[in-house]
């Protein structure tokens, strides 16, 4: 057997593995020492909580540098909707980077990224039909870049965002966030970003139903227009058509559709932050999918994450009358769109199309979306199952009645689920949300193993003797 032969075969056999953990604790001896060079050379802001090195990965599993195989269901934060180290990725970034790495956009012209713009401005269902795309490294850099464009585009300041939103770490990022824990102790902040109530339909005001929290959400987004940024001074705003360190809160598309007419009305920009979101993750490329067969398509869509698989890439794709209002030299940068980037993700696309990975996102959301609902039926403590497609919050509370968020249990259930070998991970304001971002080239055999550990996790936290109460 050759060499080449022999690593494929590993390589499918992990692809194909289920969750095992043979150490006798966590983390194993090897990623012990590890951990502690990391405690040692990086600072503590780059938090983690999990008990593993990872050594190599395939498809939806990953190997620590122990040997123990974990179910990984954070995917890099969303980032690996096909998997990891997906071959046919793997290749297409090894020709592009036998070729060259690198070539500034701004300088020299390369065909990826020309190619892929036009992907993206023949799938990204932004309003107008005649599109244009621009590149950068995070969604960070995206966001910034979106909001530079509203803003000349448009020649007014603010923009309007919403309470628990998130959309990044940068400075004005981190303005725009809405957990504070994320800009604390990093003012002074930004001018020209106002922040209003975003309709949390299991969070609504007491006795309201869900119709009259999206009236009220209304209210007070239009009472913003009034108090805080007049329409003539408001450029766009801002919103993820799913919350994500929010706690995976669905925009309502009742809401979303009176947003969308509120900012016809006075001229105002529609931006959807869907770097979460897209890729398959929703059951259309695009949560905006949903939206425009709705008749309100937003104006602009700001992508990143599963975009490349891995590799750091992120576009801004909008109406070209848009970027046309925008000079020369005001947006880009020196690696945005990479050449190698680029070359991953036009096969990134090519293989959620071929392999049906949005039909896919819907199989696997019916199957968790199923399991989920047995156990808030079981559970009290399980408030509220939400989400789109494959993107879907477990919101734990300490009782039904109060709603108080149980954050001790989650981070609890977090533990033991990695120690189950399952990675999950928190989300929310108040960290009580467990987040379900499971790639979508999963098996059926490692979802149902998930869903068994994840259970097993819950269980066995709410009959521990220790109460929610006393963590």
């Amino acid at each position: 057997m050759t060499k080449g032969k022999r690593t494929s075969e590993v390589s499918a056999l992990l692809r194909d593995a289920l969750p095992c953990i043979h150490t006798a604790s966590l983390p194993g001896p090897m990623a012990a020492s590890i951990l502690a060079r990391r405690q040692q050379a990086l600072p503590a802001g780059i938090a983690s909580v999990y008990p593993c090195v990872i050594k190599r990965g395939e498809g939806a599993m990953l190997e620590d540098v122990d040997g123990n195989l974990f179910l990984d269901w954070v995917g890099g934060v969303g980032v690996l909707n096909i998997g990891y180290s997906h071959p046919e990725v793997v290749e297409a970034a090894r020709e592009q980077a036998g070729r060259f790495f690198h070539s500034m956009m701004n300088i020299t012209t390369h065909e990826p990224y020309v190619e892929l713009a036009e992907e993206l401005n023949d799938i990204v269902p932004v309003r107008d039909q005649r599109r244009k795309t621009m590149f950068a490294n995070s969604g960070a850099e995206a966001i910034e870049n979106a909001v530079k464009l509203v803003r000349a585009a448009t020649g007014r300041p603010n923009i309007i965002v919403f309470e628990g939103a998130f959309h990044g770490r940068t400075l004005l990022a981190a303005t725009m966030t809405g957990k504070r824990a994320y800009s604390e102790g990093l003012g002074p902040f930004p001018d020209g970003v106002c922040r209003v109530e975003f309709p949390h339909l299991y969070r609504k005001p007491q006795g309201f139903t869900d119709a009259q929290a999206i009236d009220y959400a209304l209210e007070r987004l239009e009472d913003a227009l009034v108090q805080q940024s007049p329409p003539q001074q408001t450029a766009a705003i801002v919103l993820e058509p799913i919350q994500g360190e929010g706690g995976f809160v669905p925009a309502p598309f009742d809401w979303v559709r009176s947003v969308r007419e509120l900012c016809d009305r006075y001229g105002i920009l529609l931006v959807a932050d869907e770097i979460q979101t897209g890729f398959a993750r929703s059951g259309r490329m695009f949560v905006s999918d949903y939206w425009a067969e709705g008749g309100f398509a937003p104006d602009v869509i700001v992508t990143a994450k599963s975009l490349a698989a891995g590799l750091p890439l992120s576009a801004v794709t909008a109406s070209a009358r848009l970027f046309d209002a925008v000079r020369p030299g005001l947006i880009g940068g020196t690696y945005g769109g990479n050449a190698v980037a680029c070359a991953a993700a036009l096969k990134v696309l090519e293989i959620i199309r071929r392999d049906r990975l949005c039909e896919r996102a819907l199989h696997i959301a019916q199957v968790a979306r199923e399991a989920f609902t047995t156990w808030k039926q079981r559970w009290p403590q399980l408030g509220d199952v939400r989400g789109i497609g494959s993107m879907m919050g477990l919101e734990f509370v300490e009782d039904p009645t109060s709603k108080k968020p149980a954050a001790g249990l989650v981070e609890a259930i977090v533990e033991e689920a990695a120690h189950k070998g399952l990675l999950v991970e928190s989300a929310g304001v108040y960290g009580n949300v467990i987040r379900f971002l499971c790639p979508l080239v999963v098996n059926d055999f490692q979802l149902q193993a998930g869903l068994t550990i994840l259970e097993d996790a819950i269980r066995e936290n709410l009959n521990s003797p220790t109460t929610t109460q006393e963590r």
